[in-house]
C-alpha cells in the first residue's frame, strides 16, 4: 500500500502540475519517461540530474501553450518594466549613479513601442505580463510595424499627423530569426484536383519573425512575443526581366507591414488591412504547427492532429485575426488531409474569441470581392463553414428566413461581405465580452441569437491592468508606501489591497497618501510648464480626461462644462471657486473629422480660458499631444479626478479607469463598461456617478432624441453652445464649429445634452469634497483597496482556467546562477512520485 503523501508532497505535485498544464500526474510521469528513454538515456540507473531536468523540460514544452494573436500590442517602453520584473532596478540605479549617468535620462532616450491605437493595444501588452508572471507557456504574436501609431502634433489647434519611425534608431529588445522566416501567399486561384481543392499562382510575400523577451515578475520566466516584418522573396517578380521594376514592386510586398492602421473603432476594407490579417495568422499557424510537430519528434507514430487543442489554445484578440479559423481549416484539409468533420471539431476546440466593442461601424465586414481577389480558397472554406451553420440553424428553426440572415456569415444586403464577428463566433468554443455589462450586451443584443443558441459558450472577463507597469512602475512613491503597510505581495496578489481599509481612518496613513500625490503633482507641473509654457497652480484639482478621441468618449460633454466653469468665474469673480486644471489627451484617427473638430474646439476654448486675465489661475485648460504611453506614466500618478464619461453601453470596458483608481484619483463617470464593476467593488457613494444607464438609453432611443429640448430648458447650456455658435472661441472664423455644432443639435447618437445637467451637479459634488483633503483622500484610499479585481492576473487566471484549461502556477523557476539545486530539487520531486 503506497505511503500517504504529506501536505508538502502534495503541494509539489499541486506544482508541478501547474507547471505542466494537465490535472493527472501520470500524464506528467509518462512523457517524462518517454523523453528520458528517446532522446536522452536509454537505462534510467545512469541517468544524472541533468538528464532529468531536460526530460521534464522537455515533457513540460510538450503541453498545452497558449498563443495570444493581436494586430496590435501598445508596449510603451521596455527598458524599466524589464529591470523591474527581473529585480534589478535599484542595482542599476545604483551603477548608473556611480558611472555618472542620470537614470532618468538615460530612460527618455528610449521610443515607446506603439503597435497599438489605445485600449486594446494596451490590454494585449498587459496580458503578455501577466502571462509571464503566472508561469504560463505564453506567446503573443502580431506585426513588427515600421512605423507604429503616429505622432500627433497640434499646430495652431489642429492636430497633424507624423510619422512614428520608432525604429530609427535600433531596438535592443528585438532578435531577428531568420531561421524560422516563412513564405505567406496571396492572389492565385483554386484548382480542382483529384486531391482536392488546390491554391495555385499565389504571390509569395516572407514573413520574417523578430522576437522581444517577455519577462514575468521576480519568477525567472522570460515569454516570447513574436512580431512578424514582411519580406519580399529574392525572386519576387522577375519572370519579366525587368529587375529596375522588380525591386521596386519589392517595396508593394513589404508594405505589409509598413504601418499601423490607425484606426481601431472604425471599419476600413481596405486591401492592404487585409493583407496584414492574414499575413500575421497564416505566418503564426505555420509557426504554430511547427512548433507542435517537434514536440512529436521521437514518438513511434507519425504526427496526428488529435491532440492538437490540447495542446494549442488560440485566443483571437478581436475580429482582426478572425482569418486563422479558415486558415487553419485550409492547413488541415488541404495540407494534412483531414477530413472535413474532424478538422472542424479540432478548429473549434482551438479558438477562442474575445468581442471588444459593440459599435457598429468598429465590425469588421470584408467585402467578398476582396476576399475572393486575395484568398479565393479562403472564400471557399468560409462559403463551406457558413453552408454547414445554416443547415444546423435551418434543421433548428425550420422556415425562419429572418433568422437565417442575422445568423449567416454572409451578409447579402447591397455589397456582400463577410461578417468577421460571426466567423469568430460559429468557429470558436469561447465567446466573451471584457466587462459584465458589456457580456450582457453582447448577450441580451448584439449576438442574442447566437447566445441563445450556445448559452454556455457566451462569457465574461471583465479586463485588467498589470500592476507592475501601472504603479511600481509609474508610481514608486505609493507602491513604496503600500508595501510598508500591507507588505510587498500585493504586487502578485492585488486582491490584497483590500487590506488598506484598515487605514483608511489613519491620519498618518491618509497624510502620506495626500503627500505622494501632491509630490506627484508637483513633478507633473514642472513637466506641463516646460512643455507648454503655461503657470500651472500644483495646488489646484487635476481633472483628467485622457483616451482617444471619440464621439462616444464624449470629450465633448467635458469641453462643454470647462465653458460653463468659465462663464460662472467671467459672471462672478470674486465668487469662491475651487481652482481646476483640466488636462485632455487623445489621438483622433487620421480620417476622422468630426474628432478633429473635437480637439480644435478644445485648443480654441483653452486659448480664451488661459489667457483671460479675470480667470487667473482659476481654471487652466491644458491639451496634451502626443499622448501615449510613457505620457500616461507620468500624467495618471499626478491625477485628482479620473473622467470616464461615455454614454452608457458604449464602452465596452476602458482600462484607462483602473490606472487611475489604483494611483488613487477618484472617478467621474457613468454606469458604463468596467465602472460599474469599480462601482461594485469600492461602493457607488465612493465614485462620483452620473448620468443616464444603459436601460435610460434604450427608452431613449425608442422616444428618441431631442438636443433642442435640454438646449431650452438648461440656460447654462443655451449660453455654451450659443458662444460655439457665435464665433466667440473662433472670432476669425465664426462659422468654424458649425459641423460640431449641427450635429450636437441633430443627429448626435450619443446624446450630450441629456447628461450635460446632471455631469454639472455631480462636478459640484466633486468641487466641495476636494476642498476638505482629509475625507477626498480617504475616498482615494477606499478606491486604492478596491482595485483587486482589476489586476490583469485575475484576469488571465480566468482565461487560463475557464477558457484555455491550463493551471497558472506561483513556482520560481531556478536562475542559471543555482542550477545543481534547482535540478536536485526537482529530481527529488520526480522520485516521490
Amino acid at each position: 500500500m503506497a505511503t500517504p503523501l504529506t501536505d508538502q508532497e502534495k503541494r509539489k505535485q499541486i506544482s508541478i502540475r501547474g507547471i505542466v498544464g494537465v490535472e493527472n500526474v501520470a500524464e506528467l510521469k509518462k512523457g517524462f519517461n518517454r523523453h528520458l528513454h528517446f532522446t536522452l538515456v536509454k537505462d534510467r540507473n545512469i541517468a544524472t540530474p541533468r538528464d532529468y531536468y531536460f526530460a521534464l523540460a522537455h515533457t513540460v514544452r510538450d503541453h498545452l501553450r497558449v498563443y495570444y494573436l493581436s494586430l496590435e500590442f501598445y508596449m510603451g517602453r521596455t527598458l524599466q518594466n524589464t529591470m523591474i520584473n527581473l529585480g534589478l532596478q535599484n542595482a542599476c540605479d545604483e551603477a548608473i549613479y556611480q558611472l555618472g549617468l542620470d537614470m532618468e535620462e538615460l530612460e527618455e532616450m528610449e521610443e515607446d513601442a506603439g503597435l497599438g491605437n489605445g485600449g486594446l493595444g494596451r490590454l494585449a501588452a498587459c496580458f503578455l505580463d501577466s502571462m509571464a508572471t503566472l508561469g504560463l507557456a505564453a506567446y503573443g504574436y502580431g506585426i513588427r510595424y515600421e512605423y507604429g501609431i503616429f505622432n500627433q502634433k497640434i499646430r495652431d489647434g489642429w492636430q497633424v499627423e507624423e510619422a512614428d519611425d520608432w525604429l530609427r534608431h535600433g531596438n535592443p529588445w528585438e532578435k531577428a530569426r531568420p531561421e524560422y522566416m516563412l513564405p505567406v501567399h496571396f492572389y492565385g486561384r483554386v484548382e480542382e484536383t483529384r486531391d482536392g481543392p488546390k491554391w495555385v499562382n499565389t504571390q509569395v510575400v516572407l514573413a520574417m519573425p523578430y522576437d522581444t523577451p517577455v519577462p514575468g515578475y521576480m519568477n525567472n520566466t522570460v515569454n516570447t512575443m513574436r512580431l512578424w516584418s514582411a519580406r519580399a522573396p529574392n525572386d519576387f517578380n522577375l519572370k519579366d526581366c525587368d529587375y529596375i521594376q522588380a525591386v521596386l514592386d519589392r517595396n508593394l510586398a513589404e508594405n505589409i507591414s509598413r504601418v499601423l492602421y490607425p484606426n481601431d473603432n472604425f471599419f476600413e476594407g481596405k486591401e492592404l488591412r487585409l493583407k496584414q490579417e492574414y499575413f500575421v495568422v497564416a505566418a503564426t499557424l505555420q509557426d504554430i504547427i511547427r512548433r507542435f510537430k517537434t514536440t512529436n519528434k521521437g514518438r513511434p507514430s507519425r504526427t496526428t492532429f488529435d491532440a492538437f487543442p490540447d495542446k494549442v489554445a488560440i485566443q483571437l484578440n478581436d475580429t482582426h485575426p478572425a482569418m486563422a479559423i479558415p486558415e487553419l481549416m485550409r492547413v488541415f484539409v488541404d495540407i494534412e488531409k483531414l477530413d472535413w468533420d474532424t478538422a472542424w471539431d479540432l478548429t473549434r476546440r482551438t479558438f477562442a474569441y474575445t468581442n471588444h466593442t459593440i459599435l457598429p461601424e468598429a465590425l469588421e465586414r470584408w467585402p467578398v470581392v476582396l476576399l475572393e481577389k486575395l484568398l479565393p480558397r479562403h472564400l471557399q472554406i468560409i462559403y463551406q463553414i457558413n453552408q454547414a451553420h445554416l443547415d444546423k440553424i435551418a434543421a433548428l428553426f425550420p422556415n425562419d428566413m429572418d433568422k437565417l440572415r442575422k445568423m449567416s456569415l454572409i451578409e447579402e444586403d447591397g455589397c456582400k461581405r463577410v461578417n468577421m464577428a460571426h466567423l469568430c463566433i460559429v468557429g470558436s468554443h469561447a465567446v466573451n465580452g471584457v466587462a459584465q455589462i458589456h457580456s450582457d450586451i453582447i448577450k441580451t443584443e448584439v449576438f442574442k441569437d447566437f447566445s441563445d443558441l450556445e448559452p454556455g459558450k457566451f462569457q465574461n472577463k471583465t479586463n485588467g491592468i498589470t500592476p507592475r507597469r501601472w504603479l511600481l512602475l509609474c508610481n514608486p512613491g505609493l507602491a513604496e508606501l503600500i508595501a510598508e503597510v500591507i507588505g510587498e505581495d500585493y504586487v502578485k496578489d492585488l486582491s490584497q489591497l483590500k487590506k488598506l481599509n484598515d487605514f483608511v481612518n489613519d491620519l498618518a496613513f491618509i497624510r502620506d497618501v495626500a503627500k505622494i500625490k501632491q509630490d506627484n503633482k508637483l513633478k507633473f507641473t514642472q513637466f506641463l510648464e516646460k512643455e507648454y509654457q503655461v503657470k500651472i497652480n500644483p495646488s489646484s484639482m487635476f481633472d483628467v480626461h485622457v483616451k482617444r478621441i471619440h464621439e462616444y468618449k464624449r470629450q465633448l460633454l467635458n469641453c462643454l462644462h470647462i465653458i460653463a466653469l468659465y462663464n460662472r468665474i467671467r459672471k462672478n469673480p470674486n465668487a469662491p471657486f475651487v481652482p481646476r486644471t483640466v488636462i485632455i489627451g487623445g489621438k483622433a484617427a487620421p480620417g476622422y473629422h468630426m474628432a478633429k473638430m473635437i480637439i480644435k474646439l478644445i485648443t480654441s476654448v483653452a486659448d480664451v480660458v488661459n489667457n483671460d486675465p479675470v480667470v487667473g489661475d482659476k481654471l487652466k485648460v491644458i491639451f496634451l499631444e502626443n499622448y501615449r504611453v510613457s505620457l500616461a506614466e507620468k500624467v495618471i500618478p499626478a491625477t485628482d479626478l479620473s473622467e470616464q464619461i461615455s454614454t452608457a453601453g458604449t464602452e465596452a470596458s476602458g482600462t484607462g479607469n483602473m490606472k487611475f483608481m489604483l494611483n488613487g484619483a477618484l472617478t467621474i463617470g457613468t454606469m458604463d463598461g468596467a465602472n460599474v464593476e469599480m462601482a461594485e467593488e469600492a461602493g457607488e457613494e465612493n465614485l462620483f456617478i452620473f448620468g443616464m444607464r444603459v436601460e435610460d438609453v434604450a427608452e431613449m432611443d425608442k422616444k428618441g432624441y431631442d438636443a433642442m429640448t435640454y438646449y431650452e430648458k438648461i440656460p447654462e447650456l443655451k449660453q455654451v453652445m450659443d458662444q460655439i455658435a457665435s464665433g466667440f472661441f473662433s472670432p476669425k472664423n465664426p462659422e468654424l464649429f458649425k459641423e460640431l455644432t449641427d450635429m450636437l443639435f441633430k443627429y448626435d447618437r450619443f446624446k450630450v445634452f441629456a447628461d450635460f445637467e446632471d455631469y454639472l451637479k455631480t462636478q459640484e459634488k466633486v468641487s466641495k469634497l476636494y476642498q476638505d483633503t482629509v475625507e477626498w483622500t480617504k475616498m482615494a484610499i477606499k478606491n486604492i483597496a478596491a482595485t483587486g479585481k482589476f489586476s490583469s492576473d485575475r484576469t488571465i487566471t480566468e482565461y487560463a482556467t475557464e477558457v484555455w484549461g491550463v493551471e497558472p502556477t506561483d513556482l520560481k523557476i531556478p536562475p542559471p546562477s543555482e542550477p545543481r539545486e534547482a535540478i536536485e530539487e526537482t529530481v527529488k520531486a520526480l522520485k516521490k512520485m
